[in-house]
């Protein structure tokens, strides 16, 4: 068996899987704002486990900065935890190997494997309550790109230059809109989202090149609503030197993480 750990802001997934990527087991619990008081919550819910026939385990985690050199998570985007060695601190909870890595990195190696082989650059951007993004390139994780997310992309609003994240992230649509995605449904605010989304899209497009854009999140979950004028916005932009790239709805909204998890403790030599 295999076991994946989806860290969020405000609540925690875990899922246990079989070999062939069933979930067996599956719990969701509030997050601690505490690390400790995290691994003591965590130690508690899979006590229903026989922990010691998992394979190996892999945490996906809201980091912002990664030393993956020395195992460390060490800034994060919605908690206040810093300077963190989970594969080690979870050694106490699991006898077997224990993999980390950011999330939205899981999400999109995820999705870019249940894709096929059709595409080889695949750039996964998840819209929640922020924004992140990752690159794989023939189903492996480009780890130097995207651990900042939509924080660290600057686009233009009425004249002055924001965050990414602050213009079109799920908490800014709520801001300025007043509504969760789920509940707008009219044109024109859809297009207006669309352009805030487009403009840090296009320098990623621009930057990474890839073939196929996957949107996740509770956002992406609603690609339907707004993907016609994401694609009609883009190819205003459209150049010889510029390739658009498919756009295409992530087949996993909440749990992409935790298969991405799967996947990266069976593809991992010693998973």
């Amino acid at each position: 068996m295999y076991l994946g750990i989806d860290v969020g802001g405000t609540k925690t997934l875990i899922a246990a899987f079989d070999e062939r990527g069933k979930i067996t087991f599956e719990k969701t619990f509030h997050t601690p704002q505490s690390y400790s008081a995290f691994l003591d919550q965590l130690s508690f819910e899979v006590s229903p486990l026989e922990v010691d026939k998992f394979k190996s385990v892999c945490v996906g985690l809201p980091a912002s900065v990664i030393d993956r050199d020395n195992s460390e998570a060490k800034i994060f985007t919605n908690l206040a935890w810093h300077n963190i060695k989970i594969a080690h601190d979870l050694r106490r909870i699991f006898p077997c190997p224990i993999y980390f890595e950011n999330d939205a990195k899981l999400a999109g190696y995820y999705e870019a494997i249940e894709l096929g082989k059709k595409y080889d650059r695949v750039l996964y951007v998840t819209i929640s309550t922020g924004i992140g993004y990752s690159l794989i390139v023939k189903e492996e994780i480009n780890t130097e790109i995207g651990d900042p997310g939509g924080s660290d992309i600057y686009i233009e609003r009425d004249g002055k230059m924001i965050t990414w994240e602050n213009a079109t992230s799920g908490k800014a649509i709520v801001e300025k809109y007043g509504k969760k995605a789920e509940d707008i449904n009219d044109e024109a605010t859809w297009q207006l989202i669309s352009k805030d989304i487009n403009k840090g899209l296009l320098e990623l497009i621009a930057i990474l090149e890839p073939d196929a854009v996957v949107f996740g999140g509770s956002v992406g979950e609603y690609f339907h609503k707004y993907s016609e004028y994401l694609r009609s916005d883009l190819n205003r932009y459209k150049l010889p030197s510029l390739k658009l790239p498919d756009l295409i709805k992530a087949k996993e909204a909440e749990k992409a993480v935790v298969f991405g998890c799967y996947y990266y403790c069976k593809r991992n030599p010693n998973g």
